[in-house]
């Protein structure tokens, strides 16, 4: 009994082979568990893309106005856009949307990137949608310095 125990304690036990048990391994054909799935990109959420807010809506200072891929609306007055092109109000106020004829500055880094097809039609007037806010106007009541 104890010349067993010495041979399981000192890794000698042999196998047929002459091979020693730590050494031998089995390894059995596995079938991963059901239910794992690999194409799940098929049911993305949306990412909500298109007009935000539209025209004579009451709009407060960094409101999204526009979120889209390209450039299908262009910001006017008061409407900043982001890196990602989406359009955003500067200044609170109402939205207002413009068809305008689209007279394009081919210097301007956005254009030199996306208005490379635009370029041989140049003769031809393109109309683009622009968005813009118009702020509420100021107060016209002053008092003089004087006067106070």
């Amino acid at each position: 009994m104890t010349s067993l125990v010495q041979r399981i304690l000192n890794h000698t036990t042999l196998l047929p082979g002459n091979v020693p048990g730590w050494l031998m391994c089995a390894r059995n054909a596995s079938k991963k568990s059901s239910g794992s799935s690999r194409n799940t990109r098929g049911r993305t959420r949306g990412k909500h893309r298109g007009i935000l807010k539209i025209d004579g809506e009451y709009v407060t200072e960094g409101t999204l106005l526009v979120r889209q891929l390209g450039l299908d609306y262009l910001p006017g007055l008061n409407v900043g856009i982001g890196r990602n092109r989406t359009l955003y109000a500067l200044y609170h106020g109402r939205v207002v949307m413009t068809t305008e004829r689209f007279i394009p500055n081919w210097e301007h880094k956005v254009m030199r990137r996306f208005g490379s097809e635009l370029k041989e039609l140049h003769d031809i007037p393109i109309y683009k949608t622009y968005f813009h806010i118009l702020t509420e106007p100021q107060k016209t009541n002053f008092k003089l310095i004087d006067q106070v």
